[in-house]
């Protein structure tokens, strides 16, 4: 293979699927070290992703494992030289397990989110500011141009999305939650804890004090000078939304589950972890393999057309894998009540299932336990050695976060 083949950019989208995440993983393994330290934050456009991996919308949907990139990046440069690389992985972790410690977080949100949309149908002026945003049609070419991005691809570098965050909060003095809602709906990797808590960071409601200003000379320079705005059309300073912010006190994590060895079971893919053949589950009697039928809903407007696409031929893959682990035929269920039929006409007594995190897929979970102790199924919620692991050490900043990755990986026996 020629270095112009390995470090050749990949298609954004990328498709989804698991191989071609493997493959990705393969190719862009080398990079991990030092060439990805000092080109990371380089958005080169979209035509040119060669700098980052681009694995994040696998990862969302654990078509590809985090303990699949730490280890490709152990092995090929070692703890030290990845480090960078290694905690971009850490990130998502960390803000998943921040919030599944702080849940009330992502039920403020979707108030907040409702009001500000009730808002959007009396207030005439924040509106039109806010048509013109979602559109592309603020004038400011870059932000402009980041728009058109994430409705053609679903996809923005990192560094754009806190560019795109910061001009939304300061310089079209916009809600921070409206412009969270367009990002978690329309990017393919679309997290509900890694996008709230992001966006909260950037308006200062996540760290006390803390706040992220868009300078045009940083949009210059790290676009490589695609863009070149105006310094004047950007806000001067970011002042935090809330300069009294507390946070609540961590709850007790969620323990996972283990599944009965005697009893019948029927595992249930949803889109959070579509690698069914990594859940432990192959010394059980599995009978039926059942996935969701179609991509949740991430808030109250519609879902893009990029995220929904990607999320729903991602499904497709992983129910196809895993009635091929299982020697089974995985069917698609569209409601609670499609799930309760198949296990019954399997014979299955119990659900097996990853506990889906804080966000869309716990909450449909609160609503759907009722339904199956009534049916008398068990349900088993799981959770993979890698949040059990790390989701702990979330109770503050990242740097607590990361300076236990050495610790967990040794837990995990990755180093």
């Amino acid at each position: 293979m020629s270095q112009t083949e390995l470090f050749a950019s990949p298609p954004v989208p990328p498709t989804p699927d698991r191989q071609a995440g493997l493959d990705r993983l393969k190719a862009f393994t080398p990079m991990m070290g030092r060439r990805y330290a000092a080109q990371r934050n380089f958005d080169f456009g979209p035509e040119d992703r060669s700098n980052i991996s681009v694995l994040s919308a696998h990862v969302r949907h654990r078509l590809v494992l985090e303990p699949e990139l730490a280890q490709a990046a152990l092995k090929a440069h070692g703890l030290q030289t990845a480090e960078k690389f290694i905690q971009e992985v850490c990130w998502r972790t960390y803000w998943k397990g921040w919030l599944e410690l702080r849940p009330s977080r992502w039920s403020e949100y979707k108030a907040e989110l409702s009001q500000a949309l009730h808002t959007l149908g009396e207030d005439e002026a924040l509106r039109r500011r806010y048509h013109a945003a979602r559109n592309g049609l603020t004038g400011l070419e870059c932000f402009d141009a980041w728009v058109g991005e994430l409705m053609q691809t679903g996809y923005l570098h990192n560094h754009a999305r806190m560019w795109f965050a910061s001009i939304w909060i300061y310089t079209l003095e916009l809600p921070w939650v409206l412009g969270a809602d367009l990002f978690l709906r329309h990017l393919i990797d679309g997290d509900p804890a890694s996008n709230t808590l992001s966006w909260r960071w950037v308006g200062g409601l996540q760290t006390a004090g803390k706040t992220y200003l868009a300078r045009a000379s940083n949009i210059e320079k790290y676009t490589g000078g695609r863009f070149t705005p105006d310094a004047g059309a950007l806000a001067h300073d970011a002042p935090p939304l809330d300069p009294a912010l507390q946070h609540p006190a961590p709850q007790t994590l969620a323990a996972g589950e283990a599944p009965d060895p005697d009893a019948p079971a029927l595992v249930w893919l949803h889109e959070e972890d579509l690698h069914a053949e990594s859940w432990a589950a192959d010394r059980l009697d599995v009978r039926a393999v059942v996935r969701q039928a179609q991509p949740l809903a991430r808030g109250e407007l519609e879902l893009g057309e990029c995220a929904a696409r990607f999320t729903q031929q991602a499904l497709i893959d992983g129910a196809k894998r895993a009635g091929a682990h299982f020697g089974l035929t995985a069917q698609a269920a569209a409601h609670i009540e499609d799930v309760i039929d198949m296990a019954r006409s399997a014979g299955a007594k119990q659900i097996l299932m990853q506990r889906p995190a804080v966000g869309p897929g716990q909450d449909q979970m609160a609503a759907y336990r009722a339904a199956l102790a009534q049916a008398d199924l068990t349900l088993c919620e799981m959770r993979r050695s890698w949040d059990a692991a790390f989701h702990p050490y979330a109770t503050k900043g990242f740097f607590k976060f990361k300076s236990a990755i050495p610790t967990v990986f040794d837990q995990l026996r990755l180093n």
